[in-house]
């Protein structure tokens, strides 16, 4: 990977980190449209190392309260029923589904799951489920986050599990949860980014020690590509968090379908090879 290379993909993982479009997918589909070799699950997860420290400084007060808070509860029961406590438990549980399925298929997340065929359902099938989630019936009822409970925490667990696989979107799968189980978009959102962060920090981490071996792209450009991610990222949250306010997930659901469309026409056609992720020919 060129340098180019890096800051392109560093740039496309800001933006699309914290939209309900999903940045690996993002990832992937550029780099065969550009006739780029796949940058490959490692760099993925290390350039959401960017984005999510994006996430804690964004969040940083929101964030600081929920870890103390759990911590002194351990030591004094009197604070295990308090809004920040158990907000902490919540984000413990809901991680550990994303962290079984994540061990336990990890060869196939990082192999055939990144098939353009798969990218594209993906795309059309959950942006579809968006769709229907933002217009359900539930989200009238525009339920505060601290209305969640450990099942809905578990809700939210198993659908962000489902961002294992390129195009369904972390962001869209587990606000398309909170949706459906009533919570405001804003609500929907704002747990979504807090209960990333185990999975992302962990994940990223572990990848790190790919980086610069094999397939995987060399340090100098996956930096580049993460620091770019980081401070795009942080103007994505802030934009996306007061365009939900008001907006709907409308452009979103559409941008989507039209991109997994348009994946599977070019696969089907073969202008672009499902595996390999560079133009045929």
């Amino acid at each position: 990977m060129e340098w180019f290379h890096g800051a392109v993909l560093g740039l496309i993982q800001g933006l699309t980190e914290f939209l309900p479009i999903s940045s690996s997918a993002h990832l992937r589909v550029f780099s065969a449209l550009l006739g780029w070799d796949d940058p490959g699950a490692a760099f993925t997860a290390v350039t959401q190392l960017g984005t999510e420290s994006a996430v804690l400084i964004y969040f940083r007060r929101d964030i600081w309260a929920i870890v103390k808070t759990w911590t002194l509860s351990l030591f004094r029961p009197a604070l295990r029923s308090e809004q920040d406590a158990r907000m902490g438990w919540f984000v413990i549980i809901g991680t550990l589904p994303i962290a079984l399925l994540g061990a336990v298929f990890q060869h196939t997340i990082e192999s055939s799951l990144r098939d353009l065929r798969v990218i594209g359902t993906t795309l059309i099938v959950f942006g579809l489920i968006l769709a229907v989630a933002d217009r359900s019936r539930a989200v009238r009822y525009a339920r505060p986050i601290s209305d969640l409970t450990l099942p809905h925490a578990i809700g939210y667990g198993l659908a962000q599990s489902l961002a294992l696989i390129p195009g369904v979107s972390r962001s869209g799968g587990t606000i398309s949860a909170g949706l459906l189980l009533g919570y405001s978009r804003e609500a929907a959102a704002r747990y979504s980014f807090l209960l990333a962060i185990p999975a992302v920090l962990a994940s990223g981490t572990l990848e790190l020690f790919k980086i610069g071996e094999g397939p995987a792209p060399a340090w100098g450009p996956t930096i580049l590509a993460t620091l770019i991610a980081f401070v795009v990222g942080y103007a994505a949250i802030a934009w996306f968090l007061k365009y939900i306010s008001t907006h709907s997930f409308t452009p979103f659901v559409v941008y989507r379908v039209l991109l997994g469309v348009l994946i599977i026409t070019l696969v089907t056609l073969g202008i672009l090879e499902p595996d390999a992720g560079v133009p045929a020919g």
